[in-house]
């Protein structure tokens, strides 16, 4: 497939980001040349939180999940006992934050309560449908990254796969990832629960269980890549340090790669954030990034806009 005529990447500023990503993708579709890439190796990954949407003040899944703790609070008065589930009844997000992945699964297994499967992707579109962020007043899903999406536009228009992959739970992430980003849902991993089948009688379900299948996160990304894609990527795209194991496997493959990381740099337009953020924290990986030379995106310069509705 040949690149479009239009120019590429249009809320993107002229720089050597856009120009080293633009150059990247004529490469691996141009057959005359030496990098080009076989479609079926174009796999292009891409974290979600902090690199396709917005993360502040805390990830928009667990206000989800803070919310879901929030209605059945009355039905369980031991919740005030646990210090986790209890911090999620007063909203305080800082306590729950300061246990870092723990405190996060135990609240999510808290809401594992036997639904199905399909319930539990209903209340995540009632939730997405309605909820707004406590800052900007916008439905989270109007809080992406345009210029984001005009990448995995651009990529999936030169027969370039695109997956999400994401610390955060997969069924949560696929009700609208196909909708808002053009990634179908079998194109999504994420962190997952089991689940186990039931026949009743009005038909099969799938039941979820208080059970994490697959953390993907950290160490746990590549090795969801391996187990649910089965190639190796040769693009990919975070934010953070959980990102970095993702970064780190793709560019050991052979051939040509692209790294590249979202940097928080904006505090007018988004936030500004790295070493020291408790949510999307940005510092091994901003190091390696740089003793690598792997694509460091100034949002605050290399962005013309930040969300859609700019």
């Amino acid at each position: 497939m040949t690149i479009n005529a239009k120019k590429p990447l249009p809320s993107w500023n002229d720089g050597p980001v856009r120009e080293t990503i633009v150059r990247f993708v004529e490469n691996a579709v141009g057959k005359e040349r030496s990098d080009y890439i076989h479609p079926n190796d174009r796999i292009a990954v891409f974290d979600n939180d902090g690199t396709l949407w917005s993360e502040k003040p805390i990830y928009f899944q667990l206000a989800f999940a803070i919310e879901q703790v929030q209605q059945q609070a009355g039905d369980h008065p031991e919740w005030g006992d646990d210090p986790v589930l209890a911090a999620a009844i007063h909203g305080d997000f800082d306590k729950i934050l300061e246990g870092g992945v723990r405190a996060i699964l135990h609240l999510a297994l808290a809401n594992v309560r036997g639904e199905t499967t399909e319930e539990f992707e209903d209340a995540v579109r009632e939730w997405i449908g309605r909820a707004r962020h406590p800052d900007t007043d916008r439905l989270y899903t109007e809080m992406v990254f345009q210029p984001m999406l005009e990448l995995l536009a651009y990529l999936q228009s030169n027969d370039f796969r695109t997956f999400i992959i994401s610390g955060g739970g997969l069924e949560f992430m696929r009700v609208w990832a196909e909708e808002v980003y053009g990634i179908p849902p079998e194109q999504v991993l994420g962190s997952s629960f089991k689940a186990k089948y039931e026949l009743r009688s009005d038909g099969p379900v799938l039941v979820r269980l208080a059970e994490v299948d697959h953390f993907d996160d950290g160490e746990g990304k590549p090795v969801g890549i391996h187990k649910f894609i089965g190639r190796r990527p040769v693009f990919a795209f975070g934010n953070s340090d959980g990102d970095l194991p993702m970064m780190q496997w793709t560019a050991a493959g052979d051939g040509p790669r692209f790294v590249g990381f979202v940097h928080h740099t904006d505090a007018e337009r988004e936030w500004a954030y790295d070493r020291d953020s408790i949510v999307g924290r940005f510092d091994k990986g901003l190091d390696e990034a740089r003793a690598r030379g792997w694509t460091l995106v100034d949002m605050k310069v290399d962005w013309k806009v930040v969300y859609p509705l700019e």
